[in-house]
C-alpha cells in the first residue's frame, strides 16, 4: 500500500473538514451560547493534524484501488471522530460515545439521534450536526476530489470506492469534471430548496438547516416535533418534494440539462422508483383513511410526506407513523429496506439493485420452461456484465445477513422483535427513525454505550455499502493488489 499517499489524502479531508466547522464557529460566536470554544479547539486540532498528514512524502502519486479503499473507509473514520469533538466538548452530548454516534448519524446521513431535546442546544452544534448531512450527502471525499489534482493525485479509484450503488459511472471525461458537476447540481438544488422555505415563513437558519437534511436525505431537526412541529401544508409538501427529489440519481438532473429527454424518460430505476412511491403513498392513504383519518386528502399529504422520507432515507416525519396501522407500518419498514436510487444521497439497498434482482428472477423462471435459452439481463438496453450481477447477488446475500444477525446480537438489549429490527435497518440503512422503541417521536438514547458503538459501525458500513470496509479488512488484501 502507497502509506504516502494515503496520509496525504486523508490530512487533506482533515483540513477541509477544518474549514467546514468554520460557519459553525462564526454563529456561536455571534449568538454567544458557550459552544466556541468547543469549534475553535476542534479546528486547530483537526487543521494541525491535516496540515501534518499533507506533509507526508509519497513515492508515486497513483491512487490503486486498495489506496482508494483506505482513504474512503479511513477519512469517513476520521471525520466522524473529528467531528464528534464540538459536541462533546460543549457539552451537548453526556459522553464521547454519544457524541460520536451523533456525528456518524450526520455524516452517513442516517438521522438517527441520541438527543432527547434538541431545542435547547446551542445553534452552532444544531447548524453543525445538519451540516454534516449536507457534507456527507455527497460525500466529503467527492470534494475532496477536485482539489486531488493541485496535489498532482489521480483519483478515479477514489471515486469508485465511495460512488453509490453497483455501477459507477463518470458524467464527463476528468473525475474533476464528474466531481465539479455533481457538487454543482447538489449546490443548485440546496439554493432552490432554502428560497421556497424561506418564502414558507421559516427562518433562514430553519431554512438552511432542514434542506441539509432534505437534500443530503439525513434528518437531523431543530424541534423535537421534527418537521411536524411546523404546521403548514406548504412547508410539508416542499420537504417532503425535495426530499423524493435527493433521491433520484443526480446524472438524470445533468441529463436534464443537457436536454436528453429520452434518455431520462428510458432510465428504468427511475420509473420503479416513482412507480414504488406512486403505489405505495396510495396504499397507505386508503389504508389511513379506512381505519381513523376522516379526510383522505389528509391522508394522502401524511401518506405522501412519510413514504418519500422513507423511501429516500431522510428520516423526517409529520406525525407518529408509529401509530399507524400494521398494514401501512409494514410498508414503510419495506420501503426501508429499498431506499433512493444509485448516484443520488440516499441510503438502502438502492432501487436499481432491487429492479435487477426482479429482471434475474424473471430471467430464471423463464429457464425453467426453456432451459437452452440465452436471455442476458438488460439494464437501459444495455446488457450488464457477469460481474455487475455477481456483484449484486453477494451485496443482497450479504445485506439480509448482517441485518438478520445484527438483530439477533441487539435483542440482547432486551428490547422486542420490531424495535430490534427496525432499529438495524434504521442504521445500516441509513434512514434515522424505526418502529417501536426507536420510532420516530423517541431516540436511540436508551441503548448502551457498546451497542451505540455498534450501530455507529452499522451506519458506517451501510453508507460505504459494506464491500469497501468489508474489503479492505481483508488481511490478504494489505499485501497484495486486489
Amino acid at each position: 500500500m502507497n502509506y504516502g499517499i494515503v496520509l496525504r489524502v486523508l490530512g487533506s479531508i482533515l483540513m477541509l473538514e477544518a474549514l467546514f466547522m468554520v460557519p459553525s464557529l462564526v454563529i456561536s460566536i455571534y449568538t454567544g451560547q458557550g459552544d466556541r470554544l468547543a469549534f475553535l479547539i476542534t479546528i486547530i486540532i483537526t487543521g494541525i493534524t491535516g496540515f501534518i498528514l499533507i506533509r507526508r512524502k509519497a513515492r508515486n502519486k497513483y491512487i490503486r484501488p486498495k489506496d482508494g479503499l483506505a482513504i474512503v473507509s479511513i477519512g469517513w473514520v476520521l471525520v466522524s471522530i473529528f467531528g464528534a469533538l464540538p459536541l462533546y466538548l460543549s457539552g451537548s452530548t453526556p459522553t464521547y460515545i454519544d457524541a460520536l454516534f451523533e456525528i456518524v448519524s450526520g455524516f452517513t446521513t442516517t438521522g438517527a439521534t441520541i438527543i432527547q431535546n434538541v431545542e435547547i442546544l446551542p445553534l452552532g452544534i444544531l447548524f453543525w450536526r445538519s451540516f454534516t448531512h449536507w457534507i456527507g450527502g455527497m460525500g466529503i471525499l467527492v470534494f475532496t476530489l477536485v482539489l486531488l489534482p493541485a496535489l498532482g493525485i489521480g483519483g478515479f479509484q477514489l471515486f469508485k470506492a465511495e460512488s453509490p450503488g453497483p455501477i459507477a459511472g463518470k458524467i464527463a471525461p476528468r473525475i474533476k469534471d464528474t466531481a465539479k458537476i455533481l457538487y454543482g447540481i447538489y449546490f443548485t438544488i440546496t439554493i432552490i430548496q432554502v428560497i421556497f422555505l424561506k418564502l414558507g415563513g421559516m427562518s433562514l437558519f430553519d431554512s438552511l438547516v432542514y434542506t441539509f437534511g432534505s437534500v443530503g436525505t439525513g434528518g437531523f431537526a431543530t424541534k423535537n416535533g421534527s418537521v411536524g412541529a411546523y404546521n403548514s401544508n406548504y412547508i410539508h409538501f416542499i420537504i417532503g418534494l425535495f426530499t423524493i427529489l435527493a433521491g433520484v440519481n443526480f446524472s438524470i438532473y445533468y441529463s436534464l440539462f443537457k436536454g436528453r429527454w429520452k434518455e431520462i424518460l428510458q432510465d428504468e430505476e427511475l420509473r420503479l422508483y416513482f412507480l414504488i412511491i406512486i403505489t405505495a403513498t396510495i396504499a397507505i392513504a386508503i389504508n389511513l383513511y379506512k381505519s381513523s383519518y376522516s379526510s383522505l386528502g389528509l391522508a394522502l399529504k401524511d401518506s405522501f410526506f412519510q413514504v418519500g422520507s422513507i423511501i429516500t432515507t431522510t428520516g423526517y416525519s409529520t406525525v407518529d407513523f408509529d401509530l399507524w396501522p400494521t398494514f401501512s407500518k409494514a410498508i414503510l419498514f419495506l420501503l426501508m429496506f429499498i431506499g433512493g436510487c444509485a448516484g443520488s444521497t440516499a441510503g438502502g439497498m438502492k432501487v436499481i439493485r432491487i429492479l435487477i434482482i426482479f429482471k434475474l428472477i424473471k430471467r430464471e423462471v423463464l429457464k425453467i420452461f426453456h432451459p437452452r435459452a440465452v436471455s442476458p439481463v438488460k439494464l437501459n438496453t444495455k446488457v450488464l456484465p457477469s460481474e455487475t450481477i455477481a456483484g449484486i447477488y453477494s451485496f443482497a446475500g450479504l445485506y439480509i445477513a448482517l441485518f438478520a444477525l445484527s438483530t439477533i446480537l441487539i435483542s440482547l438489549e432486551g428490547v422486542d422483535l420490531i424495535s430490534a429490527m427496525s432499529s438495524i435497518v434504521a442504521t445500516l440503512g441509513n434512514i434515522g427513525p424505526g418502529l417501536g422503541f426507536v420510532g420516530p417521536t423517541r431516540t436511540f438514547f436508551g441503548y448502551s454505550q457498546i451497542t451505540k458503538l455498534f450501530l455507529s459501525l452499522l451506519m458506517l458500513l451501510g453508507r460505504l455499502e459494506l464491500f469497501t470496509v468489508i474489503a479492505l479488512l481483508a488481511p490478504k488484501n494489505w499485501k497484495r493488489e486486489i
